[in-house]
């Protein structure tokens, strides 16, 4: 006679696989999330090889079309375009009353970013300033910055739209794999309340430097800006200085 499972064995079991779930469950997540991270870094190598491509293309000069902004994911990200695989999407930019069509690469969104489908037009990653202004021009914002927080962001992004671009060349790049040319803006994976980018010394991302590599970095490993910040925006020497040590 086949006898069955009592009720307190049934019990028994189901905690146990209730257990499992629980530990395997975090470990899933992080592997999960670990993918996201590598295809976020895979992004940023191929927005390398445009940049790089690019430069080749002008002289050796990095992205400078006048635009005060460029800094910005939806505005950057117009003068590489040509060197990224994608097509159009519809965005609603600000100032327009009606959405157009934009080019738009999925290379440019990190997998792990639910705010730039929302708010940035699918574009994850930041084009730092210091490629397409002077160093003298980011050494000059160091006093009117020099307590800059996430409370007066719009003091920093004020004082960049000041500033005229000037076409910054490779050639004056000291530290190639020290200076940060793009980054994650967000701290897409490890998120966290009120991250405000390159304002904030919490979090982490990942960066790409100006010879090409990219590397998952804490806020707090890069160097303090003019402004106090791990602001790749506004490194000290601009692009003749260091973001790491």
């Amino acid at each position: 006679m086949r006898r069955g499972f009592t009720l307190i064995e049934l019990l028994v079991a189901i905690a146990i696989v209730a257990l499992l779930a629980a530990m395997l469950l975090p470990v899933l997540s992080r592997s999960k999330e670990s993918a996201r991270k590598a295809a976020c870094q895979t992004n940023l190598r191929q927005i390398g090889m445009a940049f790089q491509f690019y430069a080749n293309d002008y002289d050796g000069f990095y992205p400078c079309n006048g635009d005060q902004n460029l800094w910005m994911g939806r505005n950057w990200r117009v003068v590489i375009q040509d060197y990224l695989p994608g097509g159009w999407m519809r965005s609603l930019p600000p100032g327009y009353p009606q959405p157009i069509q934009v080019r738009h690469s999925d290379v440019l969104l990190c997998p792990s970013d639910e705010r730039a489908v929302q708010v940035w037009e699918r574009t994850s990653y930041a084009y730092s300033a210091a490629f397409f202004h002077t160093p003298a021009q980011i050494n000059s914002l160091e006093t009117s910055l020099r307590n800059s927080n996430c409370a007066n962001w719009a003091a920093i992004v004020a004082a960049l739209r000041n500033l005229p671009p000037i076409p910054q060349n490779e050639g004056q790049v000291a530290a190639p794999a020290q200076k940060a040319l793009s980054a994650e803006w967000l701290s897409n994976h490890e998120k966290f309340v009120g991250d405000c980018g390159f304002w904030s010394w919490d979090g982490s991302a990942n960066y790409l430097f100006a010879d090409g590599h990219v590397k998952f970095l804490r806020r707090r490993q890069i160097q303090p800006a003019v402004n106090g910040l791990p602001d790749i925006n506004l490194t000290r020497n601009g692009i003749s200085g260091r973001d790491l040590p």
